[in-house]
């Protein structure tokens, strides 16, 4: 167990911290869910700003944090509160781009600087003015930050490009899905009643997870899928995500009679999983610890996915890659999968060794706070 926290520069009182949040990303949200609790644990005192709605479904005060409820919006009123929340803290701790900015608003103009650490969990993508305007926060943010934790060696490196005078690699862990019920079901049972659900009965079960947008690279899902439909029994790919690509999608996969269910948004994806064959990850870019791939390989179920980003130094060799955007890679891969239980069998066993190589949460929080101590102890005199 990682020891108890040092007190305040001032040594009278615990370490008092500010968690900024925006409250849009998933990841990021369960992260600091998950931080909170562990630094409370180790005697920090923690206040979370974030949207109320971030509160209600990751429940931080449930953590031991206390919640200040600050909008996602970068105006002066909401700039203004976050200002009042971080003057008595002795840092402050922002997770991803939009909520760093407001971080480096509400800090702007103090006489005395108080620490500002940042982790940069993804990249946001934008094309056109908008990816323009990204760009200028991103350098505002990196060039403002006293220390900042990239989720990836591929963060870490654009933190320095950006101007970040102190990037470091900081692994986030995957914590539990929230206000997932331990079910007293039979795991075999469950499985074969989603499966039945689905329409898997007797034909491989393929499982993609995350939102229809175009990054997803479910368009080359689909392409790959007219390979499998000709498969005897035909795979079924349930993709279980929402966004707006979905009347779009659906078309395509009506007019060509392809074996794909959109599935809209689950809250029982660790069960999809159990219930799989294979997991598909067919994404365009994926910077950050893709939640997807941990949870396959957690799961022991073989995964699929594009060579991009932050997914080759995720995964090792534990999972087949393929060239992102090439359909017949992708399907080409699969197939052979399904036609291999003994490689499906080495992936499971190279799966859970390369898991339990990732930092827990403990492990994290142990990092975390050994970089705040580093910021908030007194340097020593000579």
């Amino acid at each position: 167990m990682t020891p108890v926290s040092s007190h305040s520069p001032h040594g009278q009182s615990p370490l008092r911290t500010v968690q900024v949040l925006g409250g849009g990303n998933a990841g990021s949200s369960a992260h600091v869910r998950s931080l909170a609790a562990g630094l409370v644990a180790r005697g920090v005192k923690v206040t979370v700003c974030a949207p109320s709605d971030a509160e209600r479904t990751y429940d931080f005060t449930g953590a031991g944090a206390d919640h200040v409820h600050v909008p996602r919006s970068s105006d002066p009123v909401s700039v203004a509160a976050l200002r009042t929340v971080c003057a008595e803290a002795d840092l402050v701790h922002a997770h991803g781009l939009h909520a760093s900015f407001r971080a480096v608003l509400a800090l702007g103009g103090r006489r005395v600087r108080t620490p500002l650490v940042v982790t940069w969990h993804d990249r946001v993508h934008a094309e056109g003015a908008r990816a323009h305007l990204l760009r200028v926060l991103e350098r505002r943010v990196m060039k403002a930050a006293t220390v900042v934790l990239g989720a990836t060696s591929e963060l870490v490196d654009g933190a320095r490009r950006t101007g970040a005078r102190d990037a470091r690699l900081g692994p986030v862990a995957l914590p539990a899905r929230p206000g997932r019920p331990a079910g007293p079901e039979d795991p075999d049972r469950l499985r074969a009643k989603l499966r039945a659900e689905l329409g898997a009965i007797d034909r491989p079960l393929l499982i993609a997870v995350g939102s229809l947008e175009p990054h997803r690279g479910y368009d080359v899902l689909l392409d790959a899928a007219r390979v499998w439909r000709g498969l005897d029994p035909a795979p079924l790919v349930v993709v279980a995500g929402e966004g707006p690509l979905r009347g779009e999608l659906q078309g395509r996969i009506e007019g060509e009679g392809l074996p794909v269910v959109l599935a809209g948004s689950r809250d029982d994806v660790p069960d999809l999983l159990a219930a799989a064959d294979l997991a598909l990850l067919p994404s365009r870019r994926e910077p950050g610890r893709s939640v997807l791939a941990q949870e396959a390989l957690h799961a022991r179920v073989p995964l699929v996915a594009g060579a991009v980003g932050g997914i080759p130094e995720l995964v090792g060799d534990a999972a087949e890659l393929v060239p992102p955007e090439d359909a017949e890679a992708l399907a080409d891969a699969v197939v052979r999968l399904l036609a291999a239980p003994a490689r499906r069998e080495e992936l499971r066993d190279r799966g859970a060794r390369q898991a339990a190589t990732w930092p827990t949460e403990d492990e994290t929080v142990a990092q975390v706070l050994s970089v705040y101590d580093e910021l908030t102890q007194p340097t020593p005199l000579l």
